[in-house]
């Protein structure tokens, strides 16, 4: 049986922020459906983003100086991985009636020397007030103004490396096991000689599920996200479609894509392919459909 990582956007669990425990739980038994479907022709691994849930954990934090022990943000990270991991598990276990599904708490090795390092562009967690702001910055925190809706914390957005527990994860698939993986882009980590520290930071999800995805071997990357295709042009009169595409093709169009949204999903399909593994950009909606090459848009190598 072929090997298939499936990565949600973390809108897809928690689509605005009045979303609360519940309303997640009932968009991840949605999605359940449509892996259950995938994990009768693949091994799959389910990955997924984490912004709002780790951006909800932030707050929290932030909240309770003073009154409880800090929490460096890769330990929010692993935070995140455990909530939605337990979600999706679950909902995966109540639509199928199986036990055969686990998470499991996935480090990624970044380079200390990443050039994301020495300029933090990622906002996460709580908008803040100028002066607000301000005070943070004297104190050591990188802050930056988010689109004239406020001034957010910014981290380092570096490169994955290396999936840390990808053998243990092989060897979960090769059992039967639906497994949970490298929630929110993993938790980032950097080698101090032979032993592992986690360092403040967010990789970016869709690079992290390639990264995984050529780690174990897999045949297919599926990016689900809020749109049915990629599109050229996307939200003006002369937006189109785009169906199937090679590396080529794709690199061709990639700077037309908005950072921090298609962009990335478009490398990290584009990194895939390059292996001579196919990549599809879909919703979930359309993952039955795009499977049997009828949505979504595909990426291949030539």
């Amino acid at each position: 049986m072929k090997t298939a990582v499936v990565a949600l956007g973390g809108n897809a669990i928690m689509r605005n922020n009045k979303d609360g425990i519940e309303k997640q739980f009932a968009n991840v038994r949605k999605t359940a459906r449509g892996i259950l479907f995938l994990a009768k022709k693949y091994k799959t691994v389910v990955t997924h983003g984490n912004g709002p849930q780790v951006g909800n954990i932030m707050i929290q934090i932030e909240s309770a100086i003073g009154h409880a022990y800090p929490v460096p943000l890769s330990v929010a990270v692993a935070e995140s991985q455990g909530q939605l991991g337990y979600m999706i598990e679950q909902a995966i276990v109540n639509e199928s009636g199986k036990t055969d599904v686990a998470g499991i708490l996935t480090q990624v090795i970044v380079s200390k020397s990443d050039p994301a390092f020495r300029n933090p562009t990622k906002p996460i967690g709580p908008f803040y007030s100028k002066r607000q702001a301000e005070k943070l910055r004297r104190g050591g925190m990188h802050v930056k103004e988010d689109a004239g809706r406020g001034w957010r914390r910014v981290v380092p957005s570096p490169k994955p490396k290396q999936i840390v527990e990808a053998a243990t994860i092989k060897k979960m698939l090769d059992s039967g096991i639906i497994v949970i993986a490298a929630g929110g882009g993993g938790i980032p980590v950097y080698k101090n000689g032979s032993k592992l520290v986690g360092i403040d930071a967010v990789i970016d999800k869709d690079l992290a599920s390639a990264c995984l995805a050529k780690s174990i071997g897999a045949d297919l990357l599926i990016i689900l996200t809020g749109v049915d295709n990629v599109y050229l042009d996307y939200g003006t009169k002369k937006q189109r479609a785009l169906r199937q595409l090679t590396v080529k093709e794709a690199n061709r169009y990639v700077n037309q894509f908005a950072e921090g949204s298609m962009k990335p999903k478009v490398q990290a399909a584009v990194a895939f392919a390059k292996t001579g593994g196919k990549a599809l950009i879909t919703s979930p909606e359309k993952l039955h459909a795009a499977l049997s090459w009828n949505a979504g848009t595909w990426i291949v190598k030539e």
